[in-house]
């Protein structure tokens, strides 16, 4: 039987100046995260169990320390709501905390939003007269480099991983028409009709690999990472980096509740073999094709479309989730799954209340119809961006929300409340409400532990190996219990 799928995201934010000629992207992230994470700068991240560079094919290539954020002054912090907010590379990165139902994760990649729009506010107080920064949730620049939205899935350490390879890259490939950003342009190789043409993804054109493990080179489609944040006799973090940033919260949890529940089918050997004769120019094939009918040929000399594929593995779902896994969060997955395709397949462009690449063009075709603009106006880039931004009062996805424009999954005081509180179900409770209880005690914290500061000779490392644990359920009695981090220390390990 398949285990549950915690699950969460990491986004790198893109960051730029106004009014700045010696811009420095590296270092205004880190006084962006520093400006509003105030007293909890000091908590550090511990990277003594991470290794990025293990491969889940089995090898591990000797590694030399490279300087961490800390060892270079950037921010790197972690917040009350369990969340890690720093810097990578020269963008700022949110990571959620784990959360146990996509529903849930959406509630907590907005707070990221929120939590991005007021380091932003509390930063402009501080920078110099004349002097903007603007901050986008998107993932391109425009000018070849790309930045990524990684999505993180807890998986059965006992699933071959050439059954997740085989099994989820058809579904990976298939998935941008409703998971997809949108994007004016092209920044792979093209033709001229490229150079100027809307397509569905934003990351499509920067993956070269059918499976591998780098991450900002040749980028493969199945990601190979090994570093599971967890028990590693047990789980596997299956580390996806396809994806693209999405605004639309039904395109984010679409995202996660669709691939979230393939993974179980593939832990529990429930899907057909629907591997592609070529998935890197499928990828791109599929983001270029608005109408969603491009054929995809298949290893087996079968050609589908891409909806033809994501129905493929709907219908399997809903005989799974039947017969295995049959919740309320399931279902109403499997139900919005299902009414996307059908839209899809009917008319994609009627989707613009629902899906990031619908709603963009749309917004683009209506300034291009009211100004008489070409696609290759530099108008309709600055519109692309702009619907990126993350302030509530600029950016032009807000903008339409505002309206009423959109469809919401979520309240905005659902997530007031997660920009500070992290979900009761999974070990976050416990790492969030350490650190907003015992800060002064903390020395350092990952994912899967904490370090405390009891004041004895040596720290107290607290293990956290088992992401369903650390929960409200499991630990709030004895947080009530405890006034300071030495009483909690005593009391975890009586």
């Amino acid at each position: 039987m398949a285990i549950p799928k915690v699950i969460g995201t990491e986004t790198e934010y893109g960051i730029s100046a106004v009014g700045a000629p010696d811009f420095n992207p590296v270092l205004s992230s880190s006084l962006l995260i520093s400006t509003y994470a105030g007293a909890l700068r000091r908590i550090r991240w511990d990277y003594e169990q991470e290794s990025p560079l293990r491969d889940a094919r089995g090898f591990e290539p000797v590694q030399v320390r490279e300087p961490a954020e800390e060892d270079l002054g950037l921010a790197n912090v972690i917040l009350p709501n369990g969340a890690r907010y720093y810097v990578d590379h020269a963008h700022p990165e949110y990571s959620t905390p784990e959360c146990a139902s996509p529903r849930q994760l959406v509630v907590h990649d907005k707070a990221g939003e929120r939590v991005l729009e007021r380091s932003l506010i509390e930063l402009h107080h501080v920078l110099p007269p004349g002097q903007r920064i603007a901050i986008y949730k998107n993932n391109s620049d425009g000018k070849g480099n790309s930045y990524g939205t990684h999505e993180n899935f807890l998986v059965d350490r006992g699933t071959p991983f050439g059954n997740i390879v085989r099994d989820l890259t058809p579904f990976l490939v298939s998935r941008q028409i409703y998971t997809g950003a949108g994007k004016l342009g092209a920044e792979a190789p093209w033709d001229d009709r490229d150079r100027h043409r809307y397509q569905l993804s934003q990351r499509a054109d920067f993956f070269e690999a059918e499976v591998g493990l780098e991450t900002t080179l040749k980028r493969p489609i199945i990601n190979t990472r090994d570093e599971p944040h967890a028990d590693p006799d047990k789980y596997r973090r299956l580390h996806v980096i396809i994806g693209d940033a999405n605004m639309s919260e039904v395109a984010t949890y679409l995202k996660l509740g669709t691939t979230a529940i393939v993974l179980k089918m593939i832990e529990d050997e429930y899907l057909p073999d629907l591997t592609m004769a070529n998935p890197v120019a499928a990828l791109h094939e599929v983001s270029r094709d608005l109408s969603c009918t491009a054929q995809l040929r298949l290893a087996d000399g079968r050609r589908l479309k891409a909806v033809e594929i994501q129905w493929e593995y709907l219908e399997r779902a809903r005989k799974y989730v039947e017969q295995e896994d049959d919740t309320p969060d399931n279902r109403d997955v499997l139900q919005r799954w299902e009414n996307v395709l059908s839209a899809l397949e009917s008319d994609p462009l009627s989707l613009q209340r629902e899906l990031d690449w619908v709603a963009k063009y749309r917004l683009l075709e209506s300034y291009r119809e009211r100004d008489g603009l070409a696609w290759s106006d530099p108008k309709l880039r600055l519109i692309d961006l702009q619907y990126h931004d993350i302030r509530t009062d600029k950016g032009l996805y807000y903008r339409m929300a505002a309206t009423g424009k959109v469809d919401r999954l979520v309240s905005d005081q659902e997530i007031e409340q997660a920009v500070m509180e992290p979900p009761d179900d999974t070990r976050a409770y416990f790492r969030g409400r350490c650190i907003a209880r015992y800060p002064d005690a903390i020395a350092a914290a990952s994912w899967d532990s904490m370090i405390f500061d009891t004041g004895k000779e040596a720290l107290q490392r607290i293990p956290m190996r088992e992401p369903l644990r650390g929960t409200r359920e499991h630990v709030a009695g004895l947080l009530d219990r405890a006034p300071d981090a030495a009483s909690l220390v005593d009391l975890l390990q009586a």
